[in-house]
C-alpha cells in the first residue's frame, strides 16, 4: 500500500465476480450507470486484507473530519464483507473469501499480467482471477453514511471456473431432430 495514499490499495491475487468493466450499467431504474466488479479476496491473504483494513481506516478518519461533523456514526456501512456470514448459504466461491464492490464513473483500465491492455469483454469474465487498484472513500448521501470503493484498474493474472454456471452453446441447445411439420 502506497503511504502517499493511504487509502488506495493493490490488491494480491483475487477472483473476480458481476464483472462490468468494459460497459456501464446500472442496476436500478433510474440509477446512475457504472463499471464495476466484486473482488472475491482469499482469506488466506493476510497482506491484502491488512491493507484494505488499513485503508478503510484512514478513509473513516478522512469521514470523522471531513464528512461526518467530528465523529463516527454508530450506523457506518463497511464495504470489506465476510462471504462465509453472508453468502455460506447462497455460493459456494464465497467460502473462505472476504469480498467488496468496487466501481467508478470512469471505465477502469484492464491489463493483461504482461501489462497489455484487454479489448475484448469476454477475456475478463466473473470467475477469472487478477489484481485491482482501489481506493476507500467516506460518503454522506441520503441519511446512508460509510466507506465506499472507488475502482481503478484491473489486471487479469489467469482464468478460472466461470462463475454462475456454464453456458451451454447454441450448437449444443438446439439438436438435429427438429420437425418442420411442426410450423405448418
Amino acid at each position: 500500500m502506497s503511504t502517499t495514499q493511504p487509502t488506495k490499495v493493490i490488491t494480491g491475487k483475487v477472483r473476480f465476480s458481476y464483472v462490468n468493466i468494459f460497459k456501464s450499467r446500472s442496476f436500478q431504474l433510474g440509477q446512475e450507470e457504472k463499471f464495476s466488479i466484486c473482488l472475491l479476496i482469499p482469506k488466506k491473504d493476510k497482506k491484502t486484507i491488512a491493507d484494505i483494513k488499513a485503508a478503510i481506516q484512514a478513509a473513516v478518519n478522512q469521514g470523522v473530519s471531513d464528512k461526518w461533523n467530528g465523529k463516527k456514526p454508530a450506523n457506518l456501512k463497511l464495504p470489506l464483507r465476510d462471504g462465509d456470514e453472508e453468502r455460506a448459504d447462497e455460493a459456494e466461491e464465497y467460502t473462505d473469501m472476504f469480498f467488496l464492490n468496487a466501481n467508478s464513473n470512469q471505465k477502469p483500465g484492464v491489463i493483461d499480467m504482461y501489462k497489455n491492455e484487454i479489448l475484448d469483454p469476454t477475456e475478463v469474465y466473473s470467475g477469472c482471477w487478477g489484481r485491482a487498484s482501489i481506493n476507500f472513500f467516506p460518503f454522506n448521501s441520503n441519511g446512508n453514511k460509510g466507506i465506499a470503493v472507488g475502482l481503478n484498474n484491473v489486471q487479469k493474472l489467469g482464468d478460472g471456473e466461470p462463475l454462475g454456471g456454464a453456458r451451454a452453446s447454441a450448437e449444443d441447445d438446439f439438436d438435429d431432430d427438429f420437425d418442420d411439420e411442426m410450423l405448418g
